[in-house]
């Protein structure tokens, strides 16, 4: 099951999608979306998540 993101929660700060070894995440209007197809499950984005917005 790939990343999945908490729009409440998420700042739009783009860490996510700088680490992202994979560019499975782009920010759309401000807020982290994950590509399900693109996604590897790594875990870096929940690691480098500032507000603890993205779980596997």
């Amino acid at each position: 099951m790939a990343a999945s993101v908490d729009k409440e929660s998420c700042a739009g700060c783009g860490a996510c999608v700088d680490e992202c070894p994979v560019s499975a995440i782009l920010l759309n209007d401000e807020i982290a979306t994950v590509d399900d197809s693109l996604c590897t499950e790594c875990g870096t984005c929940v690691d480098v998540c500032p507000t603890g917005a993205i779980s596997l």
